[in-house]
Formats: C-alpha cells, structure tokens, sequence
C-alpha cells in the first residue's frame, strides 16, 4: 500500500497486442517474454504516438527520463532501469534514494496502461491525480488514488479487505481477483473519464466507480484518508509509482489523454 529480468517489447509490437478493456482473452506477457525489434522500428514507433489523441509512452525502458522523485528535481538512485524495465532496487539502497516516482506532466482524463511485477511478499501502488505540493501533502498517497499491487500470497496487507492487488486501495475492492503469482507480470490499466473510474487487472474490470460526487465522499469519508483534507479531491494529478520498500518492477508505461 501507501506507503528483472527481460527484454523490452518493442512499443510499436506492444501496441499492436493491446486489448481493449473488455477482451478478457489478451495474451499473457509474462517475464519469459523475449521479443527484440531494431532500433530504427522503436524510433518510428515513438514518432507516431506524438499525434494527438494516441498513446504516449511514459517510458522508453532505456532511461528515467519524464520522471522524479516526489518533491525533489531528480530521481532516486534505488530506482534503475533493469532489461527494459523500471526496477526499484532495495537490496543496495541508501537512505533517501528512493521515494515515490511521479511524472513531470499532470494528467486529468486519461487512460493509463503499464505492467508490473512484485516480488515476494512485495507491496507497491500505482498511484494518480497526485497533487505535488509537500508544503501541504508529504507523501503522494496524501491527495492521489491508489491501484493496490501488492502479493495477494504473502504481505500482511492483503489480508484486509480493499487492500488486495487491483483494488482501489481502502476503498473499493477487485470484484474478481485475476493477478497473477508474485514474479509475473500483471497488465494494469486505469481509465478515468468525466468523474468515472475503472481499474482492470490482466483483462478484468476489477473496480467500477464513480469519483467526486456524495458517494464518493461517503466512500473517503469511511475510509483510512477521511482526516486527509486533499485526498481525493483533485481532478489532476500526476502518475506515480510507489517506493513501499520493497522490490517492484513496471514496464510497458503508456498513456492516452482523454
């Protein structure tokens, strides 16, 4: 909660494969993926998601380029690039290298896809509409919504209801848990449009809600973040990717404004 080792898929192959949310029969990806493409098709790929409307790569699984540390200018040394994937390395770390990586850009309706992999016992987030302000917010879990990834098997979290992978996390649980064991990749994908949000989890709509209306603040307001003023509140935010202290990886990171 609030707080590698493979190739990456060429991004013009990994939007190809793409499904739409309600497909549940998209191909599993998992860490035995071995899929190569040269680097003038990666080039060509990175061209076309430029046109407005289309996917946007958030990473190009060579750099932490359009990325930072909540509240700092730089990224986190913990955090590597690893065969194509955003690695949070805790084996190594020193205090204050880590943190939670948020985007330089905000986002308001979007459709944000990615996978990720935890490691045993492993918990982590992918956090949104985070308001980057640390006068008033020190942690991004302070004002942004949390999509759970966490190992369903083996953290203590995942023993309390709403707390489990593909839940909005404290809030509303997975209506059918599909992740997968800890070590695999799991394809997440958050769509949020005009106040409706919907989190799917390997091709299964897992949550179904509506944000900022009087259920929604009923549902905050029975939650672990009711004494939160900023919690929930913001219609932009940044993405982020949680620092939990322990290992996790994501690839795959692509975005579409909506």
């Amino acid at each position: 909660m609030i707080r590698n080792t493979i190739a990456l898929l060429p991004l013009a192959a990994m939007f190809a494969c793409q499904t739409t949310p309600a497909d549940n029969t998209a191909a599993d990806t998992t860490a035995e993926t071995t899929t190569t493409s040269s680097a003038n098709n990666n080039e060509a790929t990175a061209s076309a998601t430029t046109t407005a409307g289309e996917w946007t790569p958030l990473f190009d699984g060579e750099s932490i380029d359009g990325w930072h540390t909540y509240g700092k200018n730089t990224v986190g040394q913990a955090w590597e690039v690893e065969d194509g994937a955003l690695h949070l390395d805790v084996a190594n770390r020193q205090p204050g290298s880590g943190g939670d990586l948020v985007t330089d850009q905000t986002y308001d309706d979007f459709d944000l896809k990615l996978e990720w992999k935890i490691a045993p016992a492993g918990n982590s987030g992918v956090i949104f509409y985070v308001h980057e302000d640390t006068a008033q917010f020190n942690q991004t879990w302070n004002t942004g919504l949390e999509m759970q990834v966490v190992d369903n098997e083996r953290h203590p979290d995942a023993k309390i209801q709403k707390h489990r992978a593909g839940d909005l996390y404290d809030l509303v649980a997975s209506n059918k848990e599909t992740v997968k064991p800890a070590g695999e990749w799991n394809q997440a994908e958050i769509i949020s449009k005009d106040g409706q949000l919907e989190l799917y989890l390997n091709g299964n709509k897992a949550v179904s809600t509506t944000l900022w209306d009087d259920s929604w603040k009923a549902l905050v307001a029975g939650s672990k973040f009711n004494s939160m003023s900023g919690f929930g509140t913001y219609k932009s935010g940044k993405i982020a990717l949680q620092d939990h202290g322990d290992e996790v990886w994501f690839r795959n990171i692509m975005i579409k404004e909506l």
